[in-house]
């Protein structure tokens, strides 16, 4: 006689042997089976599994922020404190084989280990002062391009590293604030003598025309348009209504109010 297996006692079973995770947006999930890892990756969803001899890992795949802070070397051999923001991200295909080869913590394994390798590479070309000028872009361009030639075939993808809170020693401050302090007075009084020259240039261009005026004014003055000016004004004064007196010798007309003469 068959026995018939009951199908809630059935679903029972696999409920208990089973059980369920969710894999969510950036994410990704990476399977192990009784110590293997399968090479796909579980993408977003939800996943169902034997707890008893399945593990599912989670991953992040989305943008991860690492703060350190740690003393840079500079080229002339002085120290420089600074607070650093490292931002990576996972390669979700590649998930499987990081958790393989370096484990869940694999940013202490290889992301930080690289970083101090790479910083101390590349602030030691530098002089301690061009980490406190624009010169900040360029070393953090070259610790991540330092770090991605040796994290892109890990599966990491190194999006920015940022140089934040520089502390200079205290003697190179006070240092670097007198040079930027000296080169404002300078770009001030180059200020001011370039104003001083555009305002003589200025005055010498105002002479220089008034003199051409009067040049012109002395060329064009002929004896013959003198006497001309002088018997236009002549007759302009004949002609005028109000009692006067008026004395030429054949030149330029004298004109004497009548309460002037006696």
């Amino acid at each position: 006689m068959k026995r018939v297996i009951n199908p809630l006692a059935f679903l029972a079973i696999i409920l208990f042997f089973s059980s369920c995770t969710v894999v969510r947006q950036g994410e990704v999930g990476v399977k192990r089976t009784l110590g293997k890892i399968r090479p796909e990756p579980l993408r977003e969803g939800v996943k169902v599994f034997n707890p008893f001899v399945t593990r599912i890992i989670k991953m992040p795949t989305r943008t991860t922020n690492i703060e350190v802070r740690l003393p840079l070397p500079s080229k002339e051999g002085l120290t420089v404190q600074s607070d650093v923001s490292i931002l990576y991200r996972v390669v979700g295909g590649q998930a499987p084989q990081i958790i393989e080869n370096l484990g869940k913590n694999y940013d202490q394994v290889v992301i930080l280990p690289v970083f101090r390798s790479a910083v101390a590479d590349v602030s030691a070309r530098y002089f301690a002062k061009d980490m406190h000028t624009g010169q900040r872009t360029a070393i953090e361009n070259s610790i991540r391009e330092q770090m991605m030639s040796q994290l892109k075939d890990r599966g990491f993808i190194v999006e920015s590293v940022l140089l934040k809170s520089i502390v200079l020693p205290s003697g190179l401050t006070k240092a670097i604030e007198e040079k930027l302090e000296a080169e404002q007075d300078s770009q001030r009084m180059q200020f001011v003598l370039d104003k001083e020259r555009q305002e003589a240039q200025r005055r010498i261009i105002e002479a220089t025309g008034v003199r051409d005026a009067q040049k012109i004014i002395n060329e064009g003055l002929t004896p013959m348009l003198i006497q001309f000016k002088s018997i236009e004004a002549f007759n302009k004064l004949a002609a005028s209504s109000n009692s006067k007196v008026i004395i030429t010798g054949g030149g330029a007309p004298l004109l004497i109010s009548p309460d002037k003469v006696e």
